[in-house]
């Protein structure tokens, strides 16, 4: 075969899996779920969990956002669970929730599980009702959350997960992370519409509580530190289970980037560590995407070859342009397009950083 037959069947394959997978998008995903059919009378009762490690800093923020919620106080609780925080996270929380009814706060006594896991399972052992949300401690949810989650249970689904947008700076890490945070949300809901489901984000993740104890909760997900949101949808997609994405506006939950470049590696290498032990098929699948354009970013490299080495570039270029323009606000950012040229050049060489990080380096998941 000649090098130009390769390269126009390579970019053939590359243009199909950008406009049937990662762009499957419902066309009625971020349409508002609020309004009639968010009655009263069908709204669910949910527990919230939330695991605190050392988050003196965050706590208030998010108790402040979850008391906000738009949602009867009497159809949700919140449960935050100090995780043997050595600084004031517990007692400062534990004054903050003062005289709310709906609001506990324990430390994780006889935790099952090492680390984030541990703390959350705990938390959800105390759960009062049937529908669990689950979101982090340095987060802070939009304010029709649980209004926009309740009609997913309400339509028969097990696990949900939404969009967990960075807000935006205009440090360099910050947009790093932003522009990865987008890129790794639209290709997993893209693949999650497509049966593909991989990862979720913690801090806007939800199940019932009988899914959850129906793949025996965490027992199976401790391969690593991190990972108790991918590995528990890991377990829910081999049981069968229904997994659906939440995008409806007023859904986001929303958290600070980290402020420098090795606490963004060190975040970063914990999820990639995860992605190990993601079921064959999407691992596959992320493996042929991945290893496709970061061989089309490449490409110049070759042109001494033959100079249509440079089509797979502008060809990545102009779809990667074209994706961030068209989604980018559903998602709850705002690139320019300067910005996407040279962040996502970088986004594809992170990916092999972030790999041998988890790889070959040591990985925690908080400092004590």
């Amino acid at each position: 075969m000649t090098i130009e037959f390769i390269i126009f069947i390579s970019i053939f394959f590359y243009v199909l899996i950008y406009l049937f997978v990662l762009l499957k998008i419902s066309p009625d995903a971020f349409k508002n779920l609020n309004g009639k059919n968010n009655s009263l009378d069908k709204l669910l009762h949910f527990s919230i969990i939330v695991a605190a490690k050392n988050e003196e800093g965050n706590i208030s923020t998010l108790i402040s956002s979850l008391k906000k919620l738009n949602y009867p106080e009497d159809n949700y609780e919140v449960i935050i669970v100090d995780d043997y925080s050595n600084d004031n996270t517990f007692h400062l929380a534990k004054k903050l929730t003062n005289g709310l009814e709906n609001f506990t706060v324990i430390s994780a006594i006889n935790k099952k599980y090492e680390d984030k896991r541990g703390a959350l399972d705990y938390g959800i052992s105390l759960a009062t009702y049937a529908n669990i949300a689950i979101t982090d401690a340095d987060c802070m949810p939009e304010t029709d959350w649980l209004l926009c989650l309740s009609p997913k249970f309400n339509a028969g689904c097990d696990f949900a997960f939404g969009i967990a947008p960075f807000y935006q700076t205009n440090k360099l890490v910050n947009k790093v992370s932003c522009y990865e945070n987008f890129r790794n949300s639209l290709l997993a809901i893209s693949a999650a519409n497509f049966g593909l489901a991989y990862t979720a984000s913690a801090r806007n993740f939800g199940f019932k509580k009988d899914a959850f104890e129906i793949i025996g909760g965490y027992k199976n997900t401790t391969e690593t530190i991190s990972g108790d949101d991918d590995l528990l949808l890991r377990e829910a997609v081999k049981k069968g289970l229904k997994v659906c994405t939440l995008t409806s506006p007023g859904s986001y939950v929303y958290s600070e980037t980290k402020k420098t470049f090795r606490e963004y590696f060190s975040q970063r290498a914990r999820h990639t560590q995860s992605s190990f032990h993601y079921p064959f098929k999407q691992k596959l699948f992320l493996s042929l995407w991945h290893l496709m354009n970061l061989v089309f970013i490449f490409s110049p490299a070759f042109i001494f070859i033959n100079k249509i080495f440079i089509l797979p570039f502008l060809i990545k270029i102009l779809f990667d342009t074209a994706a961030v323009l068209t989604h980018q606000r559903k998602f709850g950012y705002r690139f320019l397009i300067f910005e996407i040229i040279y962040l996502q050049m970088i986004y594809e060489i992170f990916l092999i950083v972030h790999f041998i990080k988890a790889k070959f380096g040591k990985i925690e998941w908080k400092q004590p």
